[in-house]
């Protein structure tokens, strides 16, 4: 019996291994995959086999070739620097945006579970209201009155999303408020923010870091919905939302108008999905006490 037990331990440890390597191998791919996106939309214009502003009507709606793989739209413009260039825009005004969030929502759901009272009742009764809408048509809504552009569309989705961020802040806020490391640092005489931002906040920001990732693809195709509906990005300025806006009406004429940046956003919003999933699983505190 006591051989048995120990081969299967040793087995269950062997499993327990492949896995840890596995998820680790898998972060540092999708990682990777991350920065190579972020990368290619820093360094965009320059990437571009052709100027993705020049406009030339003899090759318009021109179909995929060698000489333009992703086509022409219905100026001309080369659609592979038009994605291209779409990127820097797509990617880096939705990282913006859910840092915006994740420092806001984070920092006031820190402030709420550790103060609690009216704040915490007010704050937390504001973040429900939020809750309550669509996230989307509120933005909509919160675009409509703003106008269009890049910037009012950044505003819009940040009013509606911080609150997923406060409430998770103030759910762990809470869970922590009464540990015996946070009594110690009590009565070491500690301030409040010392105590918030040094010692609560490093502990929770593994599951907010993991959420915010996670964040970042559902941000990303609610931006470009906003540009779509012509409350986001304004032309002639390359947003794959407002690509996808511009060539809808010749869907079945140059269907590669639509799948270009269609395909654009479906990759870079699966590769941060992946990060994030994988993400979670390698901070995961089974997964850690395993390893």
């Amino acid at each position: 019996m006591r051989c048995i037990n120990n081969t299967d331990k040793n087995v269950t440890v062997r499993k327990q291994k492949i896995r840890k390597n596995h998820v680790r191998e898998k972060l540092i791919f999708f990682t990777i995959l991350a920065l190579i996106l972020l990368l290619a939309a820093a360094f965009a214009r320059k990437l571009c086999p052709y100027d993705p502003d020049v406009q030339d009507l003899l090759m318009a709606q021109k179909p995929p070739s060698a000489e333009h793989i992703l086509g022409t739209d219905r100026y001309g413009r080369d659609m592979f620097s038009r994605v291209l260039v779409g990127s820097t825009t797509s990617i880096y005004a939705t990282l913006l945006l859910v840092a915006i969030i994740t420092v806001l929502g984070t920092v006031i759901g820190i402030i709420c579970g550790w103060c609690g009272g009216i704040l915490d009742t007010v704050l937390m009764r504001i973040s429900d209201l939020f809750l309550a809408f669509p996230s989307l048509v509120f933005a909509l809504a919160v675009a409509g009155v703003l106008g269009g552009g890049i910037q009012n569309a950044i505003i819009a989705l940040a009013v509606i999303g911080w609150p997923k961020f406060a409430r998770l802040a103030r759910g762990l806020t809470l869970a922590q408020k009464d540990s015996p490391y946070l009594m110690a640092v009590r009565l070491s005489g500690s301030i409040t923010p010392k105590i918030m931002f040094k010692h609560i906040l490093p502990n929770i920001a593994g599951p907010i870091l993991v959420t915010s990732v996670l964040d970042i693809g559902t941000m990303m195709m609610e931006l470009a919905g906003l540009s779509f509906l012509g409350l986001g990005v304004q032309p002639p300025m390359a947003e794959w939302g407002s690509m996808i806006n511009d060539g809808r009406s010749m869907l079945q004429i140059s269907p590669w108008m639509v799948l270009a940046p269609g395909l654009a956003i479906f990759i870079t919003v699966m590769i941060f999905n992946l990060l994030g999933d994988t993400l979670r699983d390698f901070m995961d505190p089974k997964e850690r006490a395993k390893r």
